[in-house]
């Protein structure tokens, strides 16, 4: 069977609210024929009729009643549906996917979002924390539409990663292990360290950072969550080398920040699909490019 025609429900509508096939034949810009058929063509599918006449005006029976009811609901969800798209297909709203480490998200999404949230308050992003592995996979599977990932990385077929930030890499140290001014790989390699594990990029560069002195420490622990793994710091648990991302913001007491020698720095960069995107995407980038370093 056939299934009913929104456009069938709306000359049905039109003629129930006009009275007549022939204003609504005007107001909807088709031939009277045309009119018949689609009333005849619903009744049919029904089997039973729909319309009457009544004093010279044309009235839904109580069968045409009952459809109108549905119809009218159906043409409100169908017009709702494509008001919804076309906002977003301007950029007015949208949904865009985005992964990023835990230090990312708490201290450079935000800024991104308060700009966003300004300019484009109806787009909403959906936050995942990945690391930037898993984040080129999920672009590459499309179930992620920006990846904010450390650099280097190779893209491959299909994305794009442009840099994006240069922040310098710090040790985090207890206050009262007195550290020096600047500290060295020899100075933290002697000391119980507290370290991102081997799956993140920046595992890679402070190793090579350690390595290129001739260093091999092993960590006395091995966590993602930087903020977590600056607790453990303030608590006396050991030194930890994170980036310094954003501001300088306040820092517990019990932890002492210092420059590395030589000095470190851990890059990120934008990863998306190439081709065209949604204009909610190009906007949530947009804010992400006033954060640019």
């Amino acid at each position: 069977m056939r299934e009913i025609s929104l456009d069938r429900l709306r000359t049905l509508v039109a003629i129930a609210d006009l009275g007549s096939f022939a204003e609504a034949a005007r107001q909807l810009n088709l031939a009277a024929p045309t009119i018949s058929l689609h009333v005849a063509e619903l009744e049919a599918r029904i089997g039973a009729p729909l319309l009457g006449r009544a004093r010279g005006q044309v009235r839904p029976t109580a069968i045409g009643e009952t459809l109108l009811a549905r119809a009218r609901r159906l043409l409100a969800d169908a017009d709702l549906a494509l008001d919804e798209v076309r906002r977003q297909v301007e950029g007015l709203t949208g949904r865009v996917r985005l992964g990023a480490s835990t230090g990312a998200i708490a201290h450079l999404l935000p800024q991104a979002l308060e700009h966003l949230r300004v300019d484009h308050p109806g787009i909403d992003v959906q936050v995942q924390v990945l690391t930037s592995q898993a984040s080129l996979g999920r672009l590459r599977e499309g179930t992620l539409d920006i990846g904010l990932v450390a650099l280097p990385q190779v893209a491959g077929k299909g994305l794009t990663v442009t840099p994006w930030r240069r922040d310098p890499i710090l040790a985090y140290v207890p206050a009262d292990w007195q550290p020096p001014a600047k500290v060295t790989p020899a100075w933290l390699a002697q000391r119980s360290l507290i370290l991102n594990d081997s799956s993140t990029q920046l595992s890679r560069v402070t190793g090579e950072w350690f390595a290129a002195a001739g260093f091999y420490p092993e960590p006395r622990i091995e966590l993602n969550y930087n903020d977590a793994i600056k607790s453990l710091v303030g608590a006396g648990y050991g030194a930890t080398l994170l980036p310094q991302e954003g501001e300088a913001g306040e820092l517990d007491r019990r932890i002492a920040r210092r420059p590395l020698r030589p000095g470190l720095w851990r890059q990120l960069g934008i990863a998306c699909r190439e081709g065209q995107m949604e204009r909610a995407t190009g906007y949530v980038l947009q804010a992400l490019e006033r954060l640019r370093q």
